[in-house]
């Protein structure tokens, strides 16, 4: 989904971007205006859109602003026509919060609906106390020609439709977060998967047969969310399980600070790493990159490899878990992770390395799965 994206900045210190579907909007909205009036207004419309961008920001604000105070960090905002996605790192460990993980979960999903709930309260406060000849009932509730009502609907909509109880809507995430009292968090996703698609399915059966295109869109939307979400636990749930010493490379160059960089670039040259650890005797001193020996040459002519090595770096135990890794290269944008026993040197992980490492173990599993099948 975050590749169907593209970045509108970062607020609060979260990335915020916007689906490409989200520009379809404009077109909904045009669409549905003309077929009811024979008349679009296009300055209308378009604050329309606003409109409902704002509420399903809003929305999705509470979520993250509540997954900060449970303790969970927040990835990305993805906003969507109908709502959207708040990527959060679900490789934390529960250990982290005081919060039980169930409850924290509950809490983080009514944030989204509860929020709306709050602006369509207020906004409708408002509108009736300064303009008190707008009728927040008449059909339709949503239309260009009368915005102050629009904002009210705009978030009452969201609201309703993120309650039910289809994952991945928040109704859906209450869920599986009631299931994963009981069961395998994996299992309690499939549950709340398969509640979710139900729904989907009736949305798409409902579309096709009112018909209703847009109906159909949302089903559609709504089933592949929810089979990417599946798949996302699945994966998550193997990170966890998986350590590092099941996929560390063992066999890797190292290099020396006292090495200079047109010999340190000629070793890079004969592997296929692209991060290399820096060894002084039997002590692990730094890293450094491929990319960082050529730019220091490109820029200062030869040099030794201590004076451009990043002298600060993590180092993982092999008995931690692929999400221990994952959660510490991407959230400390690390190209490269020591794997040590006893602080000893024993394997590295590299992203690269991490990437093709669960490509195999994926396909193993196939293979397994196929062959128990048979």
């Amino acid at each position: 989904m975050r590749s169907w994206s593209i970045s509108a900045g970062r607020v609060f210190g979260i990335e915020l971007r916007i689906h490409w579907t989200f520009f379809l909007l404009p077109l909904f909205v045009w669409y549905t205006e003309y077929s009811a009036h024979r008349i679009a207004n296009e300055g209308r419309g378009l604050a329309l859109v606003g409109i409902i961008f704002a509420c399903v920001l809003a929305h999705e604000f509470g979520h993250a602003l509540v997954a900060r105070r449970s303790g969970v960090r927040v990835k990305s905002i993805i906003l969507l026509p109908i709502g959207g996605v708040t990527q959060l790192d679900d490789s934390q460990p529960a250990g982290e919060t005081k919060i039980v993980p169930w409850k924290r979960d509950i809490r983080i999903a009514m944030a989204g609906p509860l929020a709306n709930l709050l602006l369509a309260l207020i906004s409708g406060i408002v509108i009736v106390a300064i303009t008190p000849h707008v009728d927040l009932w008449t059909w339709p509730f949503m239309r260009s020609g009368n915005l102050p009502r629009s904002l009210v609907w705009a978030n009452l909509y969201i609201a309703g439709f993120n309650l039910l109880p289809a994952y991945p809507m928040d109704g859906g995430r209450v869920l599986r977060a009631l299931f994963s009292r009981h069961i395998d968090p994996v299992q309690a996703t499939r549950r709340a998967v398969s509640i979710g698609q139900a729904f989907a399915t009736m949305f798409i059966l409902g579309g096709m047969l009112l018909p209703n295109y847009w109906l159909t869109l949302v089903g559609l939307f709504l089933f592949i969310a929810s089979q990417m979400e599946e798949r996302s636990a699945v994966f998550q749930s193997v990170l966890e399980k998986v350590h590092l010493e099941d996929v560390m490379l063992t066999d890797f160059a190292t290099l020396s600070p006292a090495d200079t960089l047109e010999d340190a670039l000629e070793k890079a040259v004969h592997c296929l790493q692209d991060d290399f650890p820096v060894i002084r005797g039997s002590d692990m001193v730094g890293v450094i990159s491929k990319q960082k020996i050529l730019e220091a040459l490109r820029a200062e002519g030869n040099g030794y490899v201590q004076a451009v090595m990043n002298r600060i770096f993590d180092v993982a135990q092999k008995g931690e878990s692929l999400a221990s890794a994952f959660r510490k290269l991407t959230t400390k944008n690390l190209s490269i992770i020591p794997v040590v026993e006893d602080q000893r040197l024993v394997g590295i992980v590299t992203l690269q390395n991490l990437m093709h490492s669960m490509a195999l173990l994926a396909e193993s599993r196939k293979l397994r799965k196929q062959a128990l099948n048979s």
